[in-house]
């Protein structure tokens, strides 16, 4: 399977990650590791990737894990450009969702982790504000 540069970078490094192919617009995803979450978030920020444009979860399959879902976009300033890296999929069992929160990191992810602890069931650790979202009853 082809990989695109995050993955090629993470390979370079030695980081464990699985490339899932590329989307119908060339963006690629890849599934991450719970534990090397924070600090891969940490490396894309630093290489360039200052917004998170979305993050969401979901169930991935009955008595399987949960994922953790991230958008991020470089956004230059001074040029109407934007750039997508990936979309980004952290895994946790359902015995134990627990995911690194990315909120130190980009701010836009507090409300989103929020939804996802809410309806998902994950605990973003080091999370700030990791509280139930008020829903309406039903």
């Amino acid at each position: 399977m082809q990989q695109g540069w995050l993955s090629n970078w993470l390979v370079k490094h030695e980081v464990v990650h699985r490339s899932l192919g590329f989307d119908h617009r060339g963006i690629e995803t890849l599934q991450i590791k719970a534990g090397d979450w924070d600090s891969i978030a940490v490396i894309l920020y630093v290489y360039g990737y200052n917004y998170l444009r979305s993050q969401c979860a979901y169930d991935v399959a009955p008595g399987g894990s949960l994922a953790s879902v991230y958008h991020l976009t470089r956004i230059q300033y001074g040029t109407d450009r934007k750039e997508e890296v990936c979309s980004i999929k952290v895994f946790a069992q359902k015995d134990n969702p627990r995911i690194p929160s990315v909120f130190w990191i980009w701010r836009s992810a507090d409300f989103q982790e929020r939804e996802s602890y809410d309806m998902v069931g994950i605990s973003y650790d080091n999370h700030p504000r990791l509280k139930r979202i008020p829903m309406p009853v039903g």
